[in-house]
């Protein structure tokens, strides 16, 4: 079944929904981003968090240091790297602490994603390219990009919604997909987006 995560929660009520509607992944970001958010809150909506969903901080080039904290605290369970983080740093991170880590790549080429299989990182992200923007555009790729991976599973990102999510799941076949600004309107989680998108992902396997 494909995994869902639901990314950019920042309210107690973003929280709520998400408990409702029990996606497998939450996203807190933790970069420079409108849906940014301070470690300490975040430490809050975690206590809130339904046990079956799991966290994971979204980071761009942050320290080892920071995201090993957030870790060990109990504060996340994942981690996504949305940077210029290397391969080094990777296995930097992943010698430190058992966490699971998630390496998003703005997609550009076939060429480029496949040279990311090689990435010392648990699962592959494929996520937008925009200039000057690390995730949460609200904007698509072309998919066609997209190679068969043999050695790496992958979640889907940008601009997924429920218009287009089926059509994508069913092409590309990925372990999980990604919503931030799909499941939004005017700039906040939707309840409604929320419930809509997930069980629209969960109904296809009925389907096929």
């Amino acid at each position: 079944m494909t995994k869902i995560k639901i990314c950019g929660l920042t309210r107690e009520e973003d929280i709520n929904s998400v408990n409702r509607w029990l996606p497998d992944y939450a996203g807190f970001v933790f970069c420079k981003s409108r849906r940014q958010v301070e470690p300490k809150q975040v430490g809050k909506l975690r206590k809130m968090l339904d046990e079956r969903i799991k966290p994971v901080g979204v980071f761009v080039n942050a320290s080892i240091e920071f995201i090993e904290k957030l870790y060990c605290e109990g504060v996340i369970d994942l981690a996504q790297l949305h940077g210029d983080e290397s391969s080094d740093y990777i296995s930097e991170l992943k010698n430190r602490i058992a966490c699971p880590v998630i390496k998003a790549v703005r997609v550009k080429s076939t060429e480029q994603i496949l040279r990311y299989e090689k990435c010392p990182c648990d699962i592959l992200l494929l996520d937008s390219y925009v200039e000057g923007i690390y995730g949460g555009s609200g904007k698509t790729f072309n998919h066609l990009f997209v190679p068969k991976l043999d050695k790496k599973e992958f979640f889907i990102a940008g601009g997924l919604n429920s218009e287009n999510i089926e059509q994508a799941i069913r092409m590309l076949k990925p372990y999980g997909v990604d919503v931030s600004s799909g499941v939004e309107s005017n700039g906040v989680k939707d309840d409604g987006k929320i419930s809509r998108i997930i069980q629209l992902v969960r109904s296809l396997h009925v389907k096929t």
